[in-house]
């Protein structure tokens, strides 16, 4: 078989590597791809905005199937054109990517099946807003209601700063459109875990826990990113716990889109909040997650091609699939001054000397500019590698880190360490 994978980042990088790897597919495309995907598989340019084109080219291909990897996407509709087309393909109509489209969507759908998650208004004039701020405690975390780049969520610690982030997500000012409305939402004390599982709408395939590391700085410190690192490691979420989230959050919320008739297809990523009143829903996406589909893919084992074919055509079949023992981390590197304003062009290099320590390095954002690999986005790469322990994977990753060569670079040192703090208890 041949696959397409739709996007261009580490996530993306991550899915072309695996399906690489896969015994039953000869050959991957990825478009637009990056300079580290082009270094895996053939990527080719096109215009990820316009589904017409994607199915087009996937045509042209003749691939067995498509998988894509962002949001944006997703919620424009691509696989709507797939589909009308005939073409199989791996996630969401644009109606049920809508969990992820809107946080206010989302918190209905929630609030309306009775899953857990945390109270919550949603308002869309500052008049609103301030109104409704008085019926909740601080801190209180304001949500932008559409896609931001993982950067439309403030935590605000008293009513002032939080009057003041409200205004500015409303004005457009911080993220735009989406954050023409916004929720209220009350602050969920607990242990936040990323659960990730692929469903044809009714059978689904559950990969292993996952923990990110938003905040830009060690000790979870400073602004939020699109993610700074992440680890898989079975200590996450015991059994137990892995049937209540099972049973309490991921079949009904499935069986909600179906009965609300927005059947869910693709990867459902839920973000929770381990509370001490049980699991609580953060957040939904239609799609992977970007770091934590890099340490999940560098663990997983079985044949991914068939696994994602069987996806696309409807029939879920994940016999075969299983999981190294031990655990994997991702530390991401991003340019200096990420997440705010950061210098592209910076050469990279060191990367043979980094996957001789046994790792992986993910791009996210690199370009070959005359010749030389260098850094064109804010995220740049996602160094990742396993052991036979947490810290044998953490201590892993960071040894490949020290051998790449990236001027500026910056990236948390502690990714992990809230996992062995947990398995030291």
């Amino acid at each position: 078989m041949k696959a397409l994978v739709i996007g261009g980042g580490g996530r993306e990088h991550a899915l072309a590597w695996r399906l690489s790897q896969s015994a039953s597919i000869e050959r991957v495309y990825c478009t637009p791809g990056n300079a580290g995907i082009a270094l895996d598989v053939s990527c080719i340019p096109a215009d990820a905005g316009s589904g017409e084109e994607l199915a087009a080219l996937a045509e042209t291909l003749g691939v067995a199937f498509t998988v894509v990897g962002p949001e944006a996407p997703l919620v424009d509709g691509v696989v709507d054109v797939f589909r009308r087309r005939g073409l199989p393909i791996v996630g969401p109509t644009q109606a049920a990517a809508q969990l992820e489209g809107s946080k206010i969507f989302t918190k209905q759908l929630l609030e309306r099946h009775g899953i857990p998650t945390a109270k919550a208004v949603a308002v869309s004039t500052v008049e609103e807003l301030d109104r409704h701020l008085g019926e909740f405690g601080y801190p209180v975390a304001l949500k932008a209601d559409g896609l931001a780049a993982g950067k439309g969520v403030i935590l605000a610690q008293d009513e002032a700063e939080a009057k003041q982030a409200g205004r500015t997500l409303l004005s457009g000012e911080a993220v735009g459109d989406a954050g023409k409305s916004l929720l209220i939402e009350e602050f969920l004390v607990g242990r936040e875990v990323s659960f990730i599982a692929l469903t044809d709408g009714e059978r689904l395939f559950e990969f292993r826990a996952t923990q990110d590391h938003k905040a830009a700085y060690d000790g979870d410190q400073g602004p939020n990113t699109g993610g700074m690192g992440a680890y898989c490691d079975d200590s996450i979420l015991d059994e137990p716990m892995r049937q209540q989230v099972l049973d309490t959050i991921i079949e009904p919320t499935l069986a909600g889109m179906r009965a609300d008739g927005y059947p869910f297809q693709g990867f459902l990523y839920c973000g929770l909040m381990m509370t001490a009143d049980g699991p609580k829903v953060l957040e939904y996406n239609a799609r992977m997650g970007d770091p934590e589909t890099q340490p999940l893919l560098y663990r997983l084992t079985g044949d991914f091609g068939e696994l994602l074919a069987s996806a696309a055509r409807g029939s879920l079949d994940a016999s075969g699939m299983g999981w190294r023992p031990g655990a994997t981390t991702c530390v991401v590197m991003a340019s200096d001054g990420y997440p705010g304003s950061y210098k592209k062009g910076v050469e990279l290099s060191g990367f043979a000397e980094a996957e001789a320590e046994g790792a992986k390095v993910f791009h996210a954002g690199t370009s070959f500019k005359d010749g030389r690999l260098v850094a064109s986005g804010g995220r740049v790469l996602g160094v990742t590698a396993g052991g036979s322990t947490l810290q044998d994977s953490i201590d892993q990753a960071y040894r490949a880190v020290a051998k790449i060569r990236f001027p500026g670079a910056h990236y948390r040192r502690d990714i992990g360490h809230k996992g062995l703090a947990r398995i030291a208890q």
